[in-house]
């Protein structure tokens, strides 16, 4: 009998990728996938375990959906992904009435666990023991579930840094690059079917190729071959951890056709005692004049980052030397978390945490920071014109994101004046007129790409 599988898929893009991937697998073996998840005989989660909101989060996605199965409005649930990697067998005693598990190195085994929940009573659980080693190219390139005109380019998976607050090496295992060849051939189908935005990522990177011997298979030179593609699309550089940025890649950054001027670089924090507790001391002297050294080499450059609060032994000071580092650098963008202690890290028997509410409090004070250097990096746009892709149609306005907004995480553009010939994808100038908090406002000017990224 056919059954019809529906995902949910919870975390970062990265796992988005993935949830793409096991749907190419379902499809290539005759499995339908449903439209909407409430609507499939089997409903999947593919989860995210990074801390302890992601995992709040997926216990919460989980439970609902089995509530939905005992109400027998689906068949079977399967949960997939980082959280069954991490706690393996505890998955199935913390979640009786789920029906299948998957780890994130069987992806390729996704039409086999939909078939044994069907036809066996109890759970089944699909997980390497040892420490994932497998990479997957996807067999359909163009099943995107962005439901918008860009899509993620997954280069590599794992990690090889060993940051004292990080499962994630754990989970994923070590860094490793799939070849330029298998890369540049999906990025050239999703350009040939429409895609307008390839978001390169990785866990690091810019760590690109490093694991490997060759010195052809670097992250310079998988995106010089990408660039070279032919047709009208940005590329745009995500999650790379700061001491790799070299002086080749700004190079490049600043010869490309596609690259936007966009770097995405995790700091975590600015205190050289604070970044050597957390495991990153090679990262110490990259981070200090992080952007006064990329905005001198390509002036105009958008940056966002992350910082961490709340880390053991952060003291009161360490916290006045980030938010002064915060306060000088004016990232374009910026996210900021609360230490979560993360069992089998080095950071999870550490001494001297500071209480939660003493780190949600600097959360705060990071946040009212940031969103004043925003307001003030916004007003210093109005006026300006400047390229925009389409995204969707929104009552009388378009959607759409300039080349500084990243999709998902740094806001968007409400467009005015848009002709109605215009469609999701299509690039367009506009001047920009105002903002609504971390979102811009603009009126379309005309139609069409600037000729360089020089221009900005």
């Amino acid at each position: 009998m056919s059954v019809s599988v529906g995902f949910i898929s919870l975390g970062c893009a990265k796992n988005l990728v993935d949830s793409q991937i096991m749907a190419g697998y379902l499809k290539a073996g005759k499995i339908t996938l449903a439209e909407k998840p409430e609507k499939a005989d089997i409903i999947l989660i593919n989860t995210c375990a990074f801390i302890d909101i992601s995992r709040e989060e997926a216990a919460e996605t989980i439970l609902s959906a089995c509530e939905h199965k005992l109400s027998g409005q689906c068949s079977k649930v399967i949960v997939t992904g980082c959280m069954v990697q991490r706690y393996k067998e505890r998955m199935i005693d913390a979640f009786p009435d789920v029906d299948g598990f998957l780890g994130v190195d069987e992806l390729d085994r996704i039409a086999e666990l939909v078939d044994a929940v069907q036809s066996e009573s109890e759970p089944a659980l699909i997980v390497t023991e040892g420490t994932p080693k497998n990479l997957f190219n996807p067999i359909y390139p163009t099943m995107l579930f962005t439901g918008a005109p860009f899509a993620y380019l997954k280069i590599a998976e794992g990690c090889n840094h060993r940051c004292a607050y990080c499962s994630i090496p754990d989970i994923r295992g070590d860094f490793r690059s799939r070849e330029v060849a298998a890369i540049v051939e999906e990025a050239s189908v999703m350009v040939r079917a429409g895609v307008k935005e390839l978001n390169v990522i990785s866990q690091d990177t810019l760590n690109y190729g490093r694991d490997s011997n060759n010195s052809n298979q670097r992250i310079e030179t998988l995106l010089r071959e990408l660039d070279r593609l032919e047709g009208d699309f940005w590329i745009r550089v995500l999650y790379g951890y700061p001491s790799n940025v070299s002086e080749e890649l700004l190079d490049l950054f600043c010869e490309s056709k596609h690259i936007v001027p966009y770097l995405d670089l995790p700091v975590q924090h600015s205190h050289p005692e604070i970044l050597k507790a957390m495991n990153r001391a090679h990262a110490v002297d990259a981070v200090q004049n992080l952007t006064e050294r990329l905005r001198a080499r390509i002036p105009g450059i958008v940056l966002r980052t992350t910082c961490l609060v709340g880390f053991p032994g952060e003291s009161s000071d360490h916290f006045m030397h980030l938010l002064e580092y915060i306060k000088r650098s004016r990232f374009d963008h910026l996210g900021v978390f609360v230490f979560s202690p993360e069992e089998g890290t080095p950071a999870y028997d550490m001494d001297n945490v500071p209480r939660l509410e003493i780190a949600e409090e600097r959360q705060r004070m990071v946040m009212e920071l940031q969103y004043a250097i925003v307001s003030q990096r916004h007003k210093e746009l109005f006026g300006s014109v400047e390229t925009l892709m389409l995204e969707r149609k929104q009552r009388k306005n378009w959607i759409g994101r300039l080349m500084r907004q990243a999709p998902d995480v740094d806001g968007e553009t409400i467009v005015s004046g848009v002709p109605e010939n215009f469609a999701p994808g299509d690039f367009i100038q506009v001047e920009i007129t105002g903002d609504k908090k971390y979102d811009l406002k603009a009126r379309f000017v005309e139609a069409g790409l600037k000729e360089s990224f020089c221009d900005y």
